[in-house]
């Protein structure tokens, strides 16, 4: 291996995606591998845990686990704090982002009636909540803390972005539209130039 590679199913969305544009934007040359998920099974077996994203890195075993990959990233290329309170106050918001896919991923093997009831609970009550409580802890402007874009707005973007499109069935677009701090770091990095290029290739 003559370059880092990152392992991750063949969409542009959650873990995989924050990770691709972390190692964009600390413009790293990285072997970007997507995995059909027909694939994912006979794969599974050899990743550390069990789960995607994978990192590997020249001379060094495979790490994994989304946070972990940006961390590690992130501390190395600038785009995560070197004051340790800093830095934990930042992985706590990327455990909370974490903690919303949790809530969320069990509905999208539901159907039917049952997965409408689900997701109209999480609009009622989970959703709003998570947002509220990530609302109190953006301290920063435009970013989560402040002029600078770090691996923590990437994790924040990509799950809001996820239910911005519309496209989670029984969700609102517009459920976090209550939300200006999450939803302006969400635009922030949406506008950074960094993050428009890895879109803009072709």
């Amino acid at each position: 291996m003559s370059k880092p590679k990152l392992t991750y199913f063949d969409a542009a969305v959650s873990r995989g995606e924050e990770c691709r544009l972390a190692l964009h934007l600390a413009g790293i040359d990285f072997d970007d591998e997507r995995i059909k998920s027909a694939d994912w099974p006979a794969m599974k077996e050899r990743t550390p845990y069990g789960s995607m994203p994978v990192l590997a890195l020249p001379g060094k075993p495979p790490i994994a686990h989304t946070n972990a990959i940006l961390v590690l990233i992130g501390s190395r290329h600038g785009l995560h704090p070197t004051d340790d309170f800093e830095a934990a106050r930042h992985e706590g918001m990327m455990e909370h982002v974490e903690d919303l896919r949790a809530n969320v991923s069990p509905t999208l093997r539901l159907s039917g009636a049952e997965k409408k009831a689900a997701r109209e609970a999480l609009v009622a009550g989970y959703l709003p909540e998570w947002a509220r409580m990530a609302e109190k802890n953006i301290l920063g402007t435009p970013f989560f803390a402040g002029s600078k874009i770090q691996v923590v707005d990437l994790k924040l973007y990509i799950a809001v972005r996820w239910f911005n499109g519309g496209k989670v069935d029984h969700v609102p677009a517009t459920i976090f539209d209550a939300y200006p701090k999450l939803i302006g770091v969400h635009n922030a990095v949406r506008d950074h130039a960094g993050v428009k290029s890895w879109y803009a290739r072709s």
